[in-house]
């Protein structure tokens, strides 16, 4: 009988602890973003270190205190992709981070195809956002704008252990 109870307990605490876990990943950090016009969605001028704010509306975005990679953000705009290649840093990443399946209006798959057959273009907004994560902006050719949250090559190294090099800023200490 004792070893049937621990077994049930052992189970039950294995179901449960899996249940915490799929709930804090997908649920549990996550807050709502308030819009800050001027500031939510900015693109970095070709040539200059300071991003501009562009025109947008519609704003729903995501994030937690977690993780520096979990930035999501949707808009609308009415500025053309095309128009916006000739003033603005083109970005090199082609495959958006997947979001929460609750946030509907960010489908990475989607938008990833989008970026691969030319329909969206994907801008950088602003270089080390936090340290070694780049925010990136996709437009689409009709309108519809995200925006995420990617390591650059400076974070990729600090994550993974490997020297950092004095090409990347300094790290800012941490408590």
């Amino acid at each position: 009988m004792t070893g049937k109870l621990l077994s049930v307990i052992l189970i039950l605490s294995g179901l449960l602890a899996g249940a915490a876990m799929y709930y804090l990943q997908v649920y549990g950090f996550y807050q709502s973003v308030d819009a800050r016009p001027g500031q939510d969605v900015v693109l970095l001028p070709l040539g200059r270190e300071t991003p501009q704010a562009i025109q947008y509306s519609a704003f729903e975005a995501i994030d937690a205190d977690s993780s520096p990679i979990r930035y999501r953000a949707c808009f609308e705009t009415t500025l053309r992709a095309d128009e916006l290649a000739q003033l603005y840093t083109l970005s090199e990443t082609q495959d958006p981070r997947n979001a929460p399946g609750w946030f509907d209006c960010f489908d990475a798959a989607a938008l990833g195809a989008a970026l691969k057959d030319g329909s969206a273009t994907a801008f950088m907004g602003q270089k080390n956002i936090e340290f070694g994560v780049d925010r990136i902006v996709a437009i689409t050719n009709d309108g519809r704008g995200f925006v995420w949250h990617e390591l650059n090559n400076c974070g990729k190294k600090a994550y993974d252990g490997t020297v950092v090099g004095e090409v990347c800023p300094e790290r800012p200490e941490t408590h």
